[in-house]
């Protein structure tokens, strides 16, 4: 198991629950899926706002990416609720 250190950002009512916008991680993930399963099993507040039944956007390297995405050392992942416009 090889850890890798990625940036993490949260916005919105993301950030509102987490409590913070950024954070370091260390993680053996290699996919967005194996990130989020690992911040899931942190617990609350992770648990709740990146549940599976919620509807996320994620963005590697500032690109919108889906759960299959590699994670690479040192990308920057971020997880924003769904923004609508108008």
């Amino acid at each position: 198991m090889t850890l890798k250190t990625v940036q993490l950002r949260y916005f919105a009512a993301i950030r509102e629950a987490i409590g913070h916008g950024s954070e370091a991680f260390a993680t053996d993930a290699s996919t967005v899926a194996e990130l989020r399963d690992a911040l899931l099993a942190r617990g609350e507040p992770y648990a709740s706002c990146l549940a599976r039944g919620r509807v996320l956007r994620i963005a590697v390297n500032q690109a919108l990416s889906d759960e299959s995405a590699a994670l690479e050392a040192g990308a920057e992942v971020a997880f924003f609720p769904p923004v609508t416009g108008g």
